[in-house]
C-alpha cells in the first residue's frame, strides 16, 4: 500500500529495540521539503531514545526506493534563498543521520536517484535487491550532486563518484553499487531481503548498546565539518538552479 498524500508520509514503528522509519510519496517516493524536514527531525528524536538500539530506513511499495527531491519544488525555485533552502533539505537529513547515535540499516528494494543515493550512502549498512540500480542525473539539468557528494564519496571513493556523476544518463546496477561499497549485500527478491533484514537487525539489536554507539562514532570519524560543508554545497546548488541552462533544461522536462 502506497501513500496518496501530496506531502508524503512518514511512519516509525518501534519493536524489540528496532525503530523502522518508513517514508513514502506518490511520485516514486520522492521528497518534498516538508517530508525531508520530518525525516531529519525523526532521526534526531530517535537518537536520544533509550528504547532503540538500531534504526531501519525503508520506503513504501515494491518499486522505487527514492526518486530524490521533489521535481515540482525544484521547478518553482526563483531566488537564491529558496534554492539554498530547497537543497538544504537533504543536507539536513544526511547530517541528522551522521549525528544520530544509532546505527542505521538501509533497506533498498528498487531504483534510487539523486538524493536517494545520498540517503543510501548515509546509512551505516545497506541491504538491497538486485533491482536497486542507482543514478546521479543532476548534470542533465545543469546542476550537480554537490550536497550528497561527501556521503557518496565516503562510501564509493572519488573514482566511483566521478563515474556515477559524469555518466549522468546511465543506470549503475546493484552489483556495481555493491562492488563499490554502497551496498553490503544483494538479494534476488524483496522476500529474501526482508528475511535477512529481520535476522540481521535482530542480531545487531542484541549487542551491547554502548559498543554499537561507539562503533557509530568510529564509522563517522572526520565528518564533524559536514554541518557547515553540506549547507555550503546547498548554496552552490541553489545558485546553479537559477542559471539559464538549468531553467531551460527544467522547462523541457516539465513539458
Amino acid at each position: 500500500m502506497t501513500t496518496t498524500r501530496e506531502n508524503g508520509s512518514l511512519y516509525t514503528h518501534i519493536e524489540n529495540k528496532i525503530a523502522t522509519i518508513e517514508f513514502g510519496h506518490p511520485a516514486s517516493n520522492s521528497f518534498p521539503s516538508e517530508l525531508l524536514e520530518r525525516l531529519a527531525n525523526e532521526f534526531d528524536k530517535i537518537s536520544v531514545n533509550d528504547e532503540v538500539a538500531i534504526i531501519v530506513l525503508k520506503s513504501e511499495g515494491e518499486r522505487a526506493f527514492c526518486a530524490g527531491a521533489s521535481f515540482d519544488e525544484l521547478v518553482a525555485i526563483d531566488n537564491l534563498e529558496d534554492g539554498k533552502n530547497f537543497f538544504s533539505g537533504f543536507a539536513n537529513v544526511i547530517n541528522a543521520m551522521r549525528r544520530c547515535s544509532k546505527l542505521i540499516v538501509g533497506r533498498v528494494q528498487g531504483k534510487t536517484v539523486g538524493g536517494g543515493v545520498g540517503l543510501a550512502a548515509a546509512c551505516d549498512y545497506v541491504l538491497a535487491t538486485e533491482h536497486a540500480s542507482i543514478k546521479l542525473s543532476e548534470f542533465t539539468i545543469g546542476i550537480g550532486p554537490f550536497v550528497i557528494a561527501p556521503a557518496v564519496e565516503r562510501k564509493i571513493n572519488v573514482s566511483g563518484l566521478a563515474e556515477l556523476t559524469l555518466d549522468a544518463t546511465s543506470w549503475k546496477n546493484a552489483y556495481w553499487a555493491k562492488e563499490k561499497g554502497l551496498y553490503a549485500r544483494i538479494f534476488e527478491s524483496i522476500v529474501d531481503l526482508d528475511k535477512e533484514l529481520d535476522l540481521f537487525t535482530e542480531k545487531l539489536a542484541s549487542y551491547n548498546p554502548e559498543a554499537l554507539g561507539e562503533m557509530k562514532k568510529t564509522l563517522w570519524i572526520g565528518t564533524n565539518h559536514w554541518g557547515k560543508l553540506l549547507i555550503e554545497r546547498a548554496e552552490t546548488s541553489g545558485k546553479l538552479v537559477l542559471s539559464d541552462f538549468t531553467k531551460q533544461a527544467l522547462a523541457k522536462f516539465k513539458k
